[in-house]
């Protein structure tokens, strides 16, 4: 628990360093910005996937700074960044170590995206499919009682790009997330709202990682035909019971890619 580290290589992840090298190719060094994002990523990545587990210790900053070619201040940047997600916390002497899981914004739409930029950990993604299992159909059926003219529109825009597009394309998943966003709009409910970033970056990230190395097993457009024909049609019970199939669905084919 108390040895210091960088994430290593396994033989069934992509090596975490070729992974931040692709990084920095894509983040020009000129963008202090960019190049703490890229750092940011790699540690994130290293930490959600559990290549480095809570109550670890990242190796030193001179040291992490060494090792990947980045100043001591790129360094620091991404660590504050992992800090504010509550991935990390540092102690004067203590240096810098993994918190637990309990303690991570894993609704941060970055967390989410470090999660599903590797292999996934089993006991996250059950956790993400059970909170839109929780909020999604309760939301669903407050849409069918508060949507208005514009939410119908905006639901019915984001299914016909969806539809032209298909979830194996970045425009259709935008039009995936633009749906579930719509959704929430629809609520009418400002807490609600404010989970649409977060619902919709899990929407997105499950169903790229679905797609990692085959076609999706199923077309799910028609799950989300059915969500919003019962929002319009004012039904909030099968509003509310065509969301939580949507989502039992994608469950399901997520369990089975993984």
């Amino acid at each position: 628990m108390g040895h210091e580290r960088l994430p290593p290589a396994t033989s069934a992840e992509p090596d975490p360093e070729e992974a931040f090298a692709s990084a920095l190719t894509r983040s020009p060094k000129d963008s202090s910005r960019r190049l703490r994002g890229a750092v940011a990523h790699f540690l994130g990545t290293a930490i959600v996937s559990g290549q480095i587990k809570p109550g670890e210790r990242l190796t030193g900053e001179v040291a992490n700074a060494e090792a990947l070619d980045v100043s001591r201040s790129a360094y620091r940047e991404a660590v504050q960044v992992l800090t504010a997600k509550g991935l990390v916390e540092s102690k004067p002497k203590a240096g810098t170590r993994v918190l637990p899981r309990s303690r991570w914004n894993i609704l941060d739409p970055a967390v989410l995206s470090w999660a599903f930029s590797g292999e996934p950990d089993k006991d996250f993604v059950r956790d993400i499919f059970e909170l839109r299992a929780i909020v999604e159909p309760a939301a669903a059926r407050l849409a069918a009682e508060r949507r208005d003219k514009a939410d119908i529109r905006a639901m019915k825009e984001a299914l016909v790009r969806m539809r032209r597009h298909t979830l194996a394309t970045d425009a259709g998943r935008t039009a995936d997330r633009d749906f579930h966003d719509a959704l929430l709009t629809a609520t009418h409910n400002d807490a609600l709202m404010a989970l649409s970033a977060s619902i919709g970056a899990a929407v997105t990230w499950t169903t790229q990682f679905k797609q990692r190395t085959r076609a999706l097993p199923r077309d799910p457009v028609p799950d989300h035909v059915r969500v919003c024909d019962s929002i319009v049609a004012g039904d909030v019970e099968s509003a509310g019971a065509a969301m939580r199939l949507l989502i039992d669905l994608a469950l399901e084919d997520t369990r089975i890619t993984m």
